[in-house]
């Protein structure tokens, strides 16, 4: 195996040095290969949970309530499924230990065992259950094994009004004893479903946008946290729980505020160590693994690599302490996934497994379900590796030496700083984002690191580095121009000394826009008019639509006549946000795609792209809201779509309005 990967690090090595000295730009995938799993037809393997087995085989369990064992799932000959057990219920979580599978179920923690030796699972053992109202949302997840034996498992929190939960512990991590002893840890997680504890023996869980959580973003978790969603406080009472805190303790900070001024209040709130920017990162932060290859997957060992459902894709985050406390920075990785990317493992030979579902959650890759596998073909790309805090700044590590002169060019960088609301509505959107002003930069003697040094930081919030128009030595050009970078605490320490080649002339470097960014108001314009209008003295025709589960419209085809006046009356019951954009005939995924690209300015301009193509829409609405929009039917006949451009949805949420003479 380690032969084959060698010699295609070999080939591959000289195709891109001969297409380097070109000066060709790459693409992930002159890096890493994705590699397809062959599934049967009669095997629905929406992936919840893999696990590794110590001879290389790989137990995947599923939404389905099966556990398949999978021999040769590395390409080394025709992959072979065999169905281990089944009969359970939606199995997000899996793990292998001591001969045995231990999976979490909706409510059971339970081992599972193969005693005859006959590979089909005969010993059902529930090692601890867990309470259900029955609420669709109370999705339970893991466990994963730390380094003293013991097991934790996660709980979302059901989904009523702003999220309640409704079972006991829901919204919370709990360590189980192999007793089945459950010792609750931390609270406020709302849908928890990747986590993982590693090299440290610390616990670190991904969250997805919801109420009280204005963007995905990972957690430290320890003993007696609040990780920000009220749900779990239902449990605080209780004579287990480690921490006191009710929901009526964030009344008083329930009010936009970002989330590191409600900390100063309240003092169990857990600051992210690393948020991952809605929709600019990804929608749905999934699984965590830790890179202990020690080279085999590249130059990024150490690091994590988290699981984006909603985009199927894989994203970098890099991980340091100052002051005490994690924080950090993520980068873009790999996208291209076919499926909802749910779990990562490692697999014997250093490359990862991808578990992946989308029935009922939308995501880009296209298939119902898929396993897939990541391989690196042994060449570095020229990346940013590393992004450190500095007292006045930040240092960027490459992974290859950056050609000097370019490196020292100050039109080259992009700095700015931005952070979420803290409050009980769902997501939030941008604020405060504003550009820094760069002073000073510092490149490294051997030209692997740049200081970028700041007139000022700004603690709490979101740090944006974009870096353009860099190559490196070997004129390779750089594969992900941007990052996001945590700052929680500003490093202790003496400033930056600048040497008179080293500062930069403020004038040179406005080539930024210094002014503050929009406030992200809303208001109405002729493609969202919100109010009759005042010519009109009734509409001749009056649209209601509504949501259902599995991202959906709940009513997907309407007609109108041509030339004609329409109320559009959008009820937003759903638990996301969600908008309704109608467009030109066959335009629906172009106007997604643009609005995929708004970046920073997405949630301010609703996710609607200044298009053309793009007729009337309403705005973004949190769930339980609603709003009417008055438009003039087109005048010429045909079948225009609606569609909900918020990223992600647009590929399952949209209908029809057909014009007709």
């Amino acid at each position: 195996m380690f032969n084959k990967i060698l010699l295609a690090s070999f080939f591959s090595t000289v195709f891109c040095i001969a297409n380097a000295q070109k000066n060709v730009v790459q693409s992930e995938k002159d890096f890493y290969a994705l590699k397809t799993v062959a599934i049967p037809d009669n095997v629905k393997l929406e992936v919840g949970g893999i696990a590794v087995m110590p001879d290389g085989r790989i137990a995947a369990s599923t939404r389905r309530g099966e556990i398949w064992i999978i021999q040769n799932a590395y390409g080394n000959g025709q992959p072979h499924f065999s169905r281990f057990a089944s009969g359970l219920h939606e199995v997000l979580g899996l793990a292998y230990r001591d001969g045995a599978f231990y999976c979490t179920q909706r409510g059971e923690l339970t081992k599972i065992e193969d005693k005859n030796g006959d590979g089909i699972a005969d010993s059902y053992t529930p090692i601890t259950l867990f309470q259900l109202s029955g609420n669709y949302h109370e999705y339970a997840y893991g466990p994963v094994f730390d380094k003293n034996g013991d097991m934790f498992v996660t709980l979302n929190v059901a989904w009523v009004g702003y999220g309640d939960g409704l079972g006991k512990w829901h919204g919370w991590l709990l360590k189980i004893k192999n007793d089945g002893t459950q010792e609750p840890i931390a609270t406020g997680l709302r849908s928890p479903a990747g986590f993982t504890v590693n090299s440290n023996n610390d616990v670190f869980y991904a969250e997805n946008q919801g109420d009280w959580v204005g963007s995905g973003r990972v957690t430290h978790l320890e003993k007696g946290d609040f990780a920000g969603n009220a749900g779990g406080l239902n449990w605080t009472k209780e004579p287990e729980s480690p921490l006191k805190l009710t929901k009526e303790d964030l009344k008083v900070v329930d009010n936009g505020q970002p989330m590191h001024e409600a900390a100063k209040t309240i003092k169990a709130l857990k600051l992210p160590a690393v948020w991952f920017p809605h929709t600019i990162m990804g929608i749905s932060t999934a699984d965590i693994i830790e890179d202990q290859t020690n080279g085999a997957f590249g130059p990024f060992n150490g690091q994590y690599f988290v699981a984006d459902q909603g985009h199927s894709k894989i994203m970098r985050m890099s991980l340091e302490k100052v002051n005490g406390k994690y924080q950090g920075a993520c980068y873009p990785f790999y996208e291209g996934f076919a499926s909802g990317l749910v779990r990562l493992r490692w697999g014997i030979d250093g490359s990862i497994f991808g578990g992946m579902t989308s029935r009922g959650w939308a995501s880009t890759g296209k298939a119902e379900y898929a396993l897939q596998r990541l391989v690196w073909n042994g060449e570095t790309p020229f990346e940013m590796k590393n992004i450190h805090a500095l007292p006045d700044g930040f240092e960027v590590e490459f992974t290859l030496p950056v050609n000097t002169s370019k490196l020292k060019d100050v039109k080259n960088y992009t700095v700015n700083s931005f952070i979420y609301k803290y409050h009980h509505q769902y997501g939030s959107p941008i604020i405060n984002n504003r550009p820094r002003k760069i002073i000073g930069i510092v490149p490294s003697d051997d030209g692997r690191k740049v200081k970028l040094v700041l007139d000022s930081l700004i603690p709490g919030y979101i740090h944006e580095i974009r870096i353009a128009n860099l190559e490196s030595t070997d004129q390779k050009s750089l594969l992900h121009d941007f990052a996001y970078y945590t700052l929680n605490n500003i490093p202790e320490g003496d400033k930056t000394t600048l040497k008179s080649t080293e500062k930069i002339n403020m004038h040179a470097g406005m080539h930024h826009d210094m002014k503050p960014a929009a406030s992200g108001k809303t208001v109405a314009t002729k493609k969202r008019q919100t109010s009759m209008p005042a010519d009109w003295t009734q509409p001749d025709r009056v649209l209601k639509l509504g949501t259902k589960p599995g991202l959906k419209y709940d009513v997907t085809n309407f007609e109108v006549k041509a030339g004609s006046k329409v109320r559009l009356i959008f009820n937003n019951n759903d638990d996301m946000t969600h908008n309704v954009v109608i467009v030109a005939p066959g335009a629906a995924d172009d106007v997604a795609s643009q609005a995929l690209k708004l970046g920073l300015k997405g949630s301010e301009m609703n996710y609607v792209p200044n298009s053309s193509k793009v007729l009337y829409h309403t705005a973004l609405l949190q769930p339980e809201t609603s709003e009417s929009i008055y438009f003039i039917a087109p005048t010429t006949p045909g079948e225009y779509t609606f569609v909900c451009t918020f990223p992600g949805h647009a590929s399952v949420m949209r209908g029809i309005i057909k014009v007709v003479p």
